[in-house]
């Protein structure tokens, strides 16, 4: 079993930045690949980032890449999400996942785990 905690959510101005957390316990947190979906209120749960177990490899939705960074400390046992230049279109709660394995995935079913979300809000 792995305990998953979002953190850093919050209110932020269009074009702003927040730097999301995802603190794991629970289990080697290195041998999981972690993601970060998204949901936005009336939609369905979206991918937005996922990072393999080593941080090697990362993955992002179109809508977000070149904007957001994802990254990982296994000593820590935690898992980032660097969010820049902010659209409101960003608004969202926003979860962390973890897979068994490797390998990231996109799809939310390849995922085990799940934080309970943080909210971000975007003021246009």
């Amino acid at each position: 079993q792995v305990q998953l905690v979002e953190s850093g959510g919050g209110l932020v101005q269009a074009g702003g930045s927040l730097r999301l957390s995802c603190a794991a316990s629970g289990r080697t947190f290195s041998n999981y690949a972690m993601g970060w979906f998204r949901q936005a209120p009336g939609k369905e749960r979206e991918f937005v980032a996922a990072i393999s177990w080593s941080g090697g490899s990362t993955y992002y939705a179109d809508s977000v890449k070149g904007r957001f960074t994802i990254s990982r400390d296994n000593a820590k046992n935690t898992v980032y999400l660097q969010m820049n230049s902010l659209k409101p279109e960003d608004t969202a709660v926003y979860y962390c996942a973890a897979k068994i394995g490797p390998l990231a995935g996109r799809s939310a079913t390849d995922y085990n785990y799940w934080g309970q979300g943080t909210q971000v809000t975007i003021s246009s």
